[in-house]
């Protein structure tokens, strides 16, 4: 399923990704949602062009969630794909992570890496180096403990059990509903990845979502928060060994925070210290118990002398390499 909102000229390509699949029967659903740019015209055209192909447009603009909903409602292969438009699928990732399901029923969900670009993705060899398969309450403990969903979203691949489960996208969760989605289906599916070869190119451009309606980590910060809280209130407030996790997000959530607020630049102004505030009471109010810890203490320490010791620069700077080389293992091996 692909859906669309003024990405017709990424069209034809996601398609013809999507379509490139050895060994299996593809289908693909576009739901533009009332494009004023003509995609709906592209869409049509690719249709015609192909049976594989169909169209569902959007009369009046819906939003995201209710255009990813209206896709996914009518899905009806064994499994379940949600493709940006602007987004790319390697040459035999569905096949790939089809084969990973058909060995492993129990598992609801597969992804793998997905590999970042601008302007033409990297190519990507279609060797698989080998599976990993987490039960899905133990790979849900490892996204608790790290505060933050492990994937990207092209690379996901759904069984449609599973995806009948989730009620689909939530729409009070605008910034996180994949995430939310994720953590749904680990309660009750185990989880596998593909190893080796990206399994998606996830396009970087200036119009991204989340570089724009949902821009700012502390957005970020606050979307992940509600989902999880959704998760233990709701999702799973009946099963003990998701409940107890909440604990363990919060102070993950609450450290990442503490770490946001070190790295903003000093010197910022006014600006840059209600960004700092904003962290700390973000901090505060998801793990109160927290900021008695030695590293809420270092962080007020570390704010409190500002520019006044090269120490805390180098400090600050040596925070944000380490982070960014961890998400960047993550991004690449999944945990």
């Amino acid at each position: 399923m692909i859906p669309c909102y003024n990405y017709g000229h990424y069209l034809p390509d996601a398609v013809a990704s999507a379509l490139d699949q050895h060994g299996l029967d593809v289908d693909v659903l576009i739901v533009d949602d009332a494009s004023p740019d003509g995609s709906a015209r592209v869409a049509r055209g690719l249709a015609e062009k192909d049976p594989r192909v169909e169209v569902l447009e959007h009369q009046v603009n819906t939003g995201h969630i209710r255009t990813y909903n209206d896709g996914l409602e009518r899905a009806t292969g064994d499994y379940v794909v949600l493709l940006s438009a602007d987004d790319l699928l390697p040459r035999n990732a569905l096949t790939r992570a089809v084969s990973l399901m058909e060995h492993h029923p129990t598992v609801g969900l597969v992804y793998g890496y997905a590999r970042s670009f601008t302007s033409s993705p990297q190519p990507a060899p279609d060797v698989t180096r080998n599976w990993s398969v987490w039960p899905g309450r133990q790979w849900l403990g490892l996204s608790a403990r790290m505060g933050r969903c492990l994937l990207v979203s092209p690379e996901a691949v759904m069984r449609r059990e599973a995806l009948a489960e989730t009620d689909l996208y939530d729409p009070r969760l605008p910034h996180s509903g994949d995430f939310d989605m994720w953590l749904r289906t680990a309660v009750r599916w185990d989880i596998g990845r593909v190893n080796g070869p990206a399994q998606a190119h996830y396009r970087v451009h200036e119009a991204n979502m989340h570089l724009t309606s949902y821009a700012g980590w502390l957005t970020d910060l606050k979307a992940r928060r509600l989902t999880f809280d959704i998760l233990f209130d709701e999702r799973a407030h009946d099963v003990t060994e998701v409940t107890r996790l909440r604990p363990v997000a919060s102070r993950a959530l609450a450290r990442e925070a503490l770490r946001r607020a070190r790295s903003v630049p000093r010197g910022s102004g006014s600006v840059g210290a209600a960004e700092v505030d904003a962290y700390l009471a973000f901090a505060r109010e998801t793990w109160p118990e927290g900021m008695t810890s030695p590293t809420a203490r270092a962080t007020r320490m570390l704010l409190a002398h500002g520019d006044r010791t090269r120490a805390s620069a180098v400090h600050a700077w040596g925070e944000r390499v380490r982070h960014h080389a961890e998400w960047r293992r993550e991004r690449r091996w999944g945990v």
